[in-house]
């Protein structure tokens, strides 16, 4: 698996997974603190309900 930031090689095991440092991380962090992500598409209110309320 690869950093999603560098690209680098990451592992199970390393403690940052998915990231390969802190450094990356923060700036995975950063990037949803500024809205530079967004969720495309909106969530329908039946894929929220869970199937066990409706018995």
């Amino acid at each position: 698996m690869k950093c999603p930031i560098c690209k680098k090689p990451v592992t199970l095991t390393d403690p940052h997974m998915p990231f390969c440092s802190e450094r990356c991380k923060l700036i995975d962090l950063g990037a949803w603190a500024s809205e530079k992500y967004v969720i495309s598409t909106p969530v329908n209110e039946s894929e929220e309900e869970d199937p066990a309320d409706e018995n």
